[in-house]
């Protein structure tokens, strides 16, 4: 079986790259073939010039993540949430990578379309300092419906799990360590899920 970790954090040691790493650890010890994509290392133009009028030919390191995704059978994707939504890395590598044709593909005679990433599962870490409670109660939690929803969702991920770690700000070393075994167990129980 396997699992792509893409590392959203466009930053070094991250909080929620610390994660994403004990997490494949954890998957790895439940017997899973791990491949990371490490974005801050990937060379690539995070602007979808044209939008959808032309496609844009792909640098090589989008081809390689592409074809890491199209042929995993879980994915688990980690960043941290800034001004409520993403990081700009990691938007720009949704605009130039989950195009028509290649994640879905629109009807021609209905609003509708179909899913080509479906027959995957995947896993979000975010890491915030907005407490969830907060993020849910005041704002509606729209960085969790929008990945869950409206990117990988709509791509055919399913299920899509949310895994929410925050406050980061000023968060004590004992509590980060606990998220972090956390994280270990999540990626260990993928044998559960799909094995």
């Amino acid at each position: 079986m396997k699992l792509v970790a893409i590392d959203g954090h466009p930053g070094q040691n991250g909080t929620s790259t610390g994660l994403l790493e004990h997490y494949c650890e954890g998957a790895q010890s439940a017997g899973w073939d791990v491949q990371s994509i490490v974005l801050r290392d990937m060379s690539f133009d995070p602007i979808l010039h044209d939008g959808y009028r032309q496609r844009q030919a792909w640098e090589p390191d989008l081809e390689h993540a592409m074809e890491a995704i199209q042929g995993c059978d879980h994915l688990v994707l980690a960043f941290p949430m800034w001004w409520g939504g993403q990081p700009a890395l990691l938007k720009g590598f949704f605009d130039r990578t989950l195009l028509p044709g290649v994640a879905f593909k629109y009807h021609d005679n209905d609003p509708f379309w179909d899913r080509l990433l479906a027959g995957r599962s995947a896993d979000v870490i975010i890491t915030a300092d907005t407490p969830r409670f907060f993020l849910r109660w005041s704002y509606g939690e729209p960085i969790v419906k929008q990945i869950k929803k409206q990117v990988l969702g709509f791509c055919g991920f399913k299920p899509v799990r949310v895994h929410y770690y925050a406050p980061i700000r000023k968060q004590k070393q004992k509590r980060i360590e606990r998220w972090q075994r956390q994280a270990q167990k999540l990626g260990a129980a993928q044998k559960l899920i799909n094995g």
